[in-house]
């Protein structure tokens, strides 16, 4: 493909863009008259449950635009709202105070009036190069046959300048429409904050929930082990004169009890920072947790093989997640198989637990999913679950691991 067909078929695709966002223009300007109506309305008190749905639909506009603009940016338009969720009141509220709404309805009009003139700015361009540059878009000419007849040359290659204004029309378009539809980066940084805010006090109620059960475990497991043990010497110690074998008996059931609390107390530190993590590495340990599973494992461990070791916060949390993971397949699922693939990119480590089980989990069931998104976002990373009534599960957790 030689410069000038390159050039035409970019110019091409940006006349396209144009000429589809005038299609939808059209919408857009009916749509200024809905926001508008929807707002006199809203503030008269007469429609204004109907406002939340106004505001939906504005969002629909705007994010088909952020999709187009993306597309031909190449970078995608990011989007930021407020949920509109509870009472009626209350979506109401949202609706009028979400700064994403304002963004939006300073977008529309501005949409409609750039759409419409670039789109017949480029049909003059068009016009223009086909009545003056002909040539140079494959029409022929007197000049360049003679030329090509004399010297044996066609004429050089070049790109006309109204198939690039066209294309510098197109990115304006698409341009304008990100910076006007983006949020604010006074915005973005208050949403992180509180995102970070969230996901601290999540990591806080996490850790205390993780000291309450280790004390709970050393109290009504060790502690009382411990406890049994004592009273059994003891009244060995008593009957060590008088009664020799039932003494031994005594202390037979004492050593006995120490195995059992040393196993208990093995198990609390496991849960603590299990020794196979350091002993084996992350897919060491991942096996020995698949080899204890009762059902079939599968297992895609690469980017933690040979050597390759992680943060020890990311490995402890991928661990754990799996160790979660499987324990929910074992108890809840009623799967025949499982599978647990790990994959990295660009300083991601993304782990996922699926299984071939009935489905229907729900994290707020008590199956250990609202610790796992817990643990996960106190390392700044994310989780979700799909699991559709009839299966199939699977848990997707995403960990910054370094570059």
């Amino acid at each position: 493909m030689n410069v000038l067909e390159l050039q035409l078929r970019r110019s091409w695709l940006a006349g396209l863009y144009l000429y589809s966002g005038l299609l939808v223009a059209w919408l857009f300007f009916v749509g200024i008259f809905v926001l508008a109506a929807g707002l006199f309305f809203t503030v008269s008190l007469i429609g204004a449950p109907a406002w939340p749905e106004v505001v939906r639909l504005l969002r629909r506009l705007a994010g088909y635009e952020r999709v187009r603009a993306g597309a031909r940016l190449k970078s995608p338009v990011p989007e930021q709202y407020l949920p509109l969720d509870g009472s009626p009141t209350d979506r109401v509220r949202l609706a009028l105070t979400d700064p994403g709404t304002w963004r939006d309805a300073r977008w529309l009009p501005v949409a409609v009036l750039t759409l419409v003139v670039f789109s017949v700015l480029t049909v003059f361009l068009w016009l223009i190069g086909l009545l003056v540059d002909g040539t140079r878009l494959g029409l022929g000419g007197a000049a360049d046959r003679r030329r090509l007849e004399r010297y044996g040359t066609p004429p050089p290659e070049r790109s006309p300048l109204v198939l690039q204004g066209i294309e510098k029309l197109a990115d304006l378009q698409a341009t304008w429409t990100s910076a006007l539809l983006r949020p604010s980066d006074s915005r973005r940084l208050s949403d992180r904050i509180a995102e970070l805010s969230e996901s601290r006090a999540g990591a806080l109620e996490a850790h205390s929930a993780e000291l309450r059960r280790i004390e709970r475990d050393l109290h009504d497991g060790v502690q009382a082990q411990l406890v049994a043990l004592s009273m059994r010497i003891g009244l060995a110690k008593q009957q060590l004169r008088a009664d020799p074998d039932a003494a031994l008996a005594r202390l037979d059931e004492a050593q006995s009890g120490l195995e059992s609390a040393l196993a208990e107390l093995r198990h609390v530190v496991r849960t603590v920072h299990p020794p196979v993590l350091t002993d084996r590495g992350l897919a060491g340990a991942v096996r020995a947790l698949a080899a204890s599973s009762e059902i079939p494992v599968d297992m895609s461990l690469s980017p933690v093989e040979n050597g390759h070791r992680l943060p020890a916060a990311a490995e402890a949390a991928s661990y754990f997640v799996v160790a979660e993971a499987l324990t929910n397949v074992r108890k809840h699922s009623g799967a025949r198989r499982a599978s647990v693939r790990f994959t990295r990119n660009n300083g991601m480590l993304s782990v996922v637990v699926t299984d071939d089980g009935h489905g229907g989990a729900d994290e707020h069931g008590g199956s250990g999913l609202i610790g796992i998104r817990r643990r996960v976002a106190a390392l700044d990373g994310t989780a979700s679950l799909t699991s559709p009534v009839g299966g199939p599960t699977k848990l997707e957790v995403e960990l910054p691991c370094g570059s």
